[in-house]
């Protein structure tokens, strides 16, 4: 029989996925898409607002948090491989990419000028591999998710 605090910790992490998930999502199908109809210094404007915005508490609590279950369930679980590639999809595929991927070039398009004479090879440059890889947070998200949901279950 499984405790109800570890059925708890496994229901927050496949929220905390869920949610990181959808957030992925809206950029990817949404957001870069609206931008893409901006003037790129628009577009680069807007991508540096929400980079800045997006850093506060309740993300923060979310994203980190969610890593942190998942570290935990990791630890306390490795002889089950939902567990296991729940916390791993979510490690990797949404911490991982965003430290080694999105974050970097988040960097980069910071420094971006906003007079910029290739502002729109810029934004291109920017905005497809940015793209690419939110794709694969959305994918590991999803995936984490539905390993846990799929743990909680049996």
């Amino acid at each position: 029989m499984k405790s109800h605090l570890w059925t708890a910790l496994l229901i927050l992490a496949s929220v905390g996925s869920g949610l990181n998930a959808g957030l992925f999502f809206i950029f990817s199908n949404t957001i870069m898409r609206a931008f893409d109809r901006l003037p790129a210094a628009g577009a680069v404007a807007a991508m540096n607002s929400i980079n800045r915005i997006i850093q506060n508490p309740l993300f923060f609590l979310v994203f980190f948090g969610t890593a942190l279950l998942c570290l935990v369930l990791l630890i306390g679980r490795l002889n089950s491989p939902l567990v296991v590639a729940g916390a791993l999809f979510y490690l990797a595929g949404s911490m991982g990419v965003t430290m080694v991927c999105n974050v970097p070039l988040n960097d980069k398009l910071e420094k971006v000028s906003p007079s910029a004479t290739d502002l729109e090879t810029q934004w291109h440059a920017y905005r497809r591999p940015w793209t690419r890889w939110n794709h694969v947070r959305v994918l590991a998200c999803l995936l984490a998710a539905a390993a846990f949901v799929i743990e909680i279950s049996r």
